[in-house]
């Protein structure tokens, strides 16, 4: 602690200051740019396709016909839940990699 409370806010701070509203707003872009990108994977050698944007909410599956087969519906639930996850994960990757990019490695808790 200080002798007589705080220290004098100079240059230092207001700089500091700066580079937060700079930060925050680089965060406030790339969280708009999450809702239109877009991330796919496939499983079983792309019997099933799972698209989701940045925010992770699934947009579209794609299903091959011959992989439905009614006498193995639990292989085809497989197939999506792979290809789901995969496609998860990769957005997941690269909202964390972006994410370290704009923040200097800077864990924020609750931005994603």
């Amino acid at each position: 602690m200080f002798k007589g409370g705080m220290p004098p806010m100079g240059g230092g701070f207001n700089n500091l200051i700066k580079q937060v509203q700079k930060m925050q707003k680089q965060i406030e872009e790339f969280q708009e740019e999450l809702h239109n990108r877009t991330f796919e994977a496939s499983a079983g050698g792309g019997a099933v396709t799972a698209v989701v944007n940045g925010k992770k909410q699934l947009l579209e599956i794609k299903i091959k016909k011959e992989v439905v087969d009614p006498d193995d519906v639990e292989m085809l639930q497989d197939l999506i839940l792979a290809a789901v996850n995969e496609a998860t994960n990769k957005a997941e990757e690269t909202v964390t990699s972006e994410m370290a990019k704009i923040t200097g490695g800077l864990q924020m808790p609750g931005l994603f």
